[in-house]
């Protein structure tokens, strides 16, 4: 599959970029998207609920009835979950979300992705550009110039490209990321791929690994 190079304007550079079939022309693997998915989303979450159970109540121990002839249950606490006051039954605890995956899947997870977005024409390969200081304005007149405006682009850089992330913060829709921060998550949930030249290149080294 080859691709046509742009640049910030909009406009064809003349040259075209052959993407390798064995990261852009797979067949998708459902179940480790899912996977990869998932963990992503695992990772976002602290894990620091907290639910204060029967033995977490300050209160007193002292039996609050006699055991038999009064009608009702038996009671033996206050600080019982069946109580106003008392602690949560089975309530939430301190837990680790995190999820273990091997290399391997993830870097099937990755592929299938890209090829998902690749079948969808959802690939954009731009020329490396940069802005001499940030301007949310510049951002938006990139966006346009390659109809992204509706689209919600996930712009991919070899490098921290200061200048163009600070540009693009104010905006809802974008995101401008690293290669080493891109995710299957990140893939999936943009609708149209944005990615660089010098990019390009470590994508493809790193998943043809």
């Amino acid at each position: 599959m080859k691709l046509k190079v742009k640049n910030s304007k909009g406009k064809e550079t003349g040259r075209e970029i052959q993407l390798p079939k064995d990261i852009y022309s797979i067949e998708p693997n459902e179940h480790a998207l899912y996977l990869d998915v998932k963990q992503f989303l695992s990772h976002q979450r602290q894990g620091t609920h907290k639910a204060k159970e029967r033995a977490d109540i300050v209160g007193s121990t002292r039996k609050i009835k006699k055991q038999k002839g009064t009608g009702t249950a038996r009671a033996g606490s206050i600080k019982s979950g069946v109580f106003r006051g008392g602690g949560r039954i089975f309530g939430p605890q301190p837990r680790d979300y995190n999820l273990k995956l091997n290399k391997k899947l993830k870097k099937l997870a990755r592929k299938s992705a890209l090829s998902l977005k690749a079948k969808e024409k959802a690939i954009t390969v731009v020329e490396d550009f940069e802005f001499k200081s940030p301007k949310t304005k510049d951002f938006i007149k990139v966006i346009n110039s390659l109809n992204l405006d509706s689209k919600k682009p996930l712009f991919i850089f070899a490098a921290l490209n200061k200048n163009v992330y600070l540009s693009s913060r104010n905006l809802e829709g974008p995101e401008v990321i690293t290669c080493s921060e891109l995710s299957t998550y990140k893939i999936l949930n943009a609708k149209q791929i944005v990615i660089s030249e010098s990019s390009l290149e470590i994508i493809n080294k790193n998943l043809a690994k």
